[in-house]
């Protein structure tokens, strides 16, 4: 039987293969209790085009707390205007096995209405 670490790991190299075959740059989201991340990745490149994270100092001032979706959403926006500044508008989203639901639909929909199509 698997955990539910394994289980959603699982799920994430399943959905990173989906993403692979579609040949576009990444949204990596991760989240613990505390906090969350965000990268773009090109897999073709093997190379980290931009993050955020609600460990940056800005986020920080924003924010008072990492952990919640007002948090995420500001995450999500910082992302999405980092993309921007490549020239990145669409992109594909890995939620890394976690379910679109609380704090990484948070981010999806930030990320969404600051200009990422996916």
């Amino acid at each position: 039987m698997l955990n539910l670490k394994q289980n959603r790991l699982r799920k994430a190299k399943q959905t990173r293969i989906r993403i692979a075959k579609q040949g576009k740059i990444r949204l990596s989201v991760h989240r613990s209790n505390q906090h969350i991340y965000a990268q773009l990745i090109d897999d073709a490149k093997s190379q980290t085009l931009a993050s955020a994270s609600t460990l940056e100092s800005d986020v920080k001032k924003e924010a008072t707390q990492g952990g919640n979706a007002t948090a995420a959403s500001i995450v999500g926006k910082r992302i999405a205007d980092k993309a921007k500044q490549l020239g990145i508008d669409e992109i594909a989203f890995d939620r890394s096995g976690f379910k679109y639901h609380g704090r990484i639909k948070a981010l999806a929909d930030s990320a969404r209405e600051n200009g990422l199509k996916f």
